[in-house]
């Protein structure tokens, strides 16, 4: 793609997630999402084939959908009000719709199917965007419509997704999809706690966002796509499954990682607001997830497969650009947890 086209693509990408972060204009910031979904589809088909047409094909169409829900929440909602700011609104079917097109774009359950497909038919950049990038202006938005949206859907939506996340990745060997399942779970542990402090859905998104790049900055280094793949870097640079693999274990939450942090201030948040069944609930979902990231780990650092070349091979990594930036994500996503009290401080 010619570069000329590509910076004023990134730019309108970005420039439009930032319309919809500073609006308090429910058209502006539907234009905001419009823009985003349309400069990210020539992102998504970059490498022409029919596995990428197919998943931006389906991004569209299901974004296209929730967009379509949005405006008509938003001119009911100025039906109602008289005004395009966001100001209380308490016509609970208004909520309802509103925030069900938001659950679309964001890809959580029940609408979660079109996740692991899009960023199964995408390169990693595209899917490294559409997994972070890409969820920040909805989720911007349910922010700053959090004291009057439907709170029984967001709950339902967030368990539904910590469960379906966990159990879809149990038997994937695709990293890229086993990533979007992990996408769908870590966004149930942030809306859960969005009616109650959405500081902490913020905390939540951002150290999602480091664990996320530096992942998949990692895999994009050796272009490890499948297990397989990921299970022949061990004999010519286990350094690097090394990291892999602490990240996936701060990502599933384990101790003393940063990723135990994000489950803790929301099980804390929650049975500070009397809520114990949900927290207790969301803690065994968790452990489907932990265990296909051990299992990961098994299927890659502790098995060797059979070969009949006896020479040792040199360990090497490769040195490009992304090893400049990958080093300060992957200490701040498996070594950050004595930040916490910082946090609590801010909090």
């Amino acid at each position: 793609m010619n570069i000329i086209l590509m910076m004023t693509i990134y730019t309108t990408l970005t420039m439009a997630t930032l319309i919809t972060l500073i609006s308090s204009h429910w058209f502006l910031m539907w234009v905001g999402l419009e823009l985003s979904m349309l400069s990210i589809i020539p992102i998504l088909m970059n490498k022409t084939n029919p596995r990428s047409t197919e998943a931006a094909t389906k991004y569209f169409l299901i974004q296209a959908t929730a967009s379509m829900i949005l405006l008509m929440s938003t001119m009911m909602t100025m039906l109602c009000t008289g005004q395009w700011s966001i100001i209380y609104n308490n016509n609970q079917i208004i909520m309802f719709t509103l925030t069900l097109s938001l659950i679309m774009k964001l890809g959580m359950a029940p609408f979660h199917f079109w996740v692991p497909e899009v960023t199964q038919g995408t390169p990693l950049i595209p899917g490294l965007i559409l997994l972070t990038w890409q969820k920040i202006a909805p989720l911007s938005i349910l922010i700053q419509i959090s004291p009057m949206m439907n709170q029984p859907l967001i709950m339902m939506s967030a368990l539904l997704s910590t469960l379906l996340g966990g159990w879809g990745g149990l038997n994937q060997t695709q990293l890229r999809k086993i990533l979007a399942y992990s996408s769908i779970a870590h966004m149930g542990w942030m809306m859960v706690v969005i009616n109650f402090n959405p500081s902490i859905s913020l905390f939540n998104l951002m150290i999602y966002i480091i664990m996320t790049i530096s992942l998949f900055m990692t895999l994009y280094m050796h272009n490890n796509l499948t297990t397989l793949s990921l299970s022949h870097v061990w004999s010519t640079a286990p350094p690097i499954i090394i990291i892999i693999l602490m990240v996936l274990m701060s990502m599933g939450g384990l101790p003393p990682l940063t990723g135990f942090s994000l489950k803790w201030v929301v099980i804390q948040d929650l049975v500070k607001n009397n809520n114990i069944m949900i927290p207790m609930l969301m803690m065994i979902t968790a452990l489907l997830n932990l265990y296909f990231y051990m299992r990961l780990t098994y299927s890659t650092a502790l098995t060797l497969f059979p070969s009949t070349n006896n020479t040792k091979t040199k360990w090497h990594l490769y040195n490009n650009k992304t090893t400049t930036i990958t080093p300060p994500l992957i200490t701040l996503s498996t070594m950050a947890l004595p930040l916490m009290p910082l946090f609590t401080i801010l909090n």
